[in-house]
């Protein structure tokens, strides 16, 4: 019998908000795939669970995972064009669930939320359509930045955008018709975003936030006093109107 795949959320940084059925889940685990943004280099993901639970014993396996920022064009599945990297993870993984182990893959945040993770999934389910996989879900990055700046994402019927900082193209329509816009992992475009609301007089409406929980998060409720040196992959800036 074919073994089964968890994906498990394990929060945005903070070790105490993995969930207590994604802890239950890796502690009786066996293998242990972590994704990382580079070759070289620690796994977040991992240093998130390491202080958790015990690894001895365990398969950890760390896989290298290209960053994709969008779906090909003429791509119908996001991972036909896989390079060898990617190819590697998807044996790997495939490879035990074939022999019937358990597999148990982490992803930081919630593993729903623009995560890495569903380039695997399409690949797989072409190997198996009848796979079995859970997803366990986490905190994700974009609730735990307004909790650790004190505000509210949503209420009654306000409406919130989450978009990829990389998305600029009608930015100020989306700064009028929502909100609560946020806008992820800001640290390549922050300057464009923060004359951006500049212009929108929605600056001072704007909070920055970096490595949310962990223990160098910064929160700046200024954009103007961010600098260089304050920018982070892991952040993102919460405009709330």
């Amino acid at each position: 019998m074919p073994g089964k795949l968890t994906v498990i959320g394990v929060g945005p940084g903070d070790p105490e908000l993995l969930t207590l059925k994604g802890l239950r889940i890796l502690k009786a685990a066996k293998c242990i795939f972590v994704p990382k943004g580079r070759e070289e280099g620690s796994s977040l993901a991992l240093s998130i669970i390491s202080g958790l639970i015990d690894l001895s014993g365990k398969e950890v396996v760390e896989a290298y995972f290209p960053m994709r920022k969008t779906r090909g064009p003429n791509q119908s599945h996001c991972c036909g064009d896989l390079d060898e990297q990617w190819r590697n993870t998807v044996d790997g993984v495939f490879s035990r669930l074939k022999s019937g182990m358990d597999v148990v893959f982490i992803t930081i945040g919630d593993p729903t939320v623009y995560s890495t993770f569903y380039y695997l999934q399409e690949r797989l389910l072409d190997l198996a359509p009848d796979m079995e996989i859970e997803i366990v879900p986490g905190v994700s990055s974009i609730t735990a930045s307004a909790a650790r700046a004190g505000i509210y994402l949503g209420i009654a019927d306000e409406r919130i955008a989450v978009l990829p900082a990389n998305y600029m193209a009608d930015l100020g329509d989306t700064f009028q018709r929502f909100d609560t816009i946020v806008l992820m992992k800001v640290n390549k475009v922050f300057e464009q975003i923060r004359q951006k609301l500049n212009e929108a007089g929605l600056a001072g409406k704007a909070v920055y936030v970096a490595r949310a929980g962990m223990e160098d998060e910064k929160i700046f409720h200024s954009l103007d006093k961010v600098t260089d040196k304050d920018l982070n992959y892991f952040s993102m800036v919460i405009v709330k109107k």
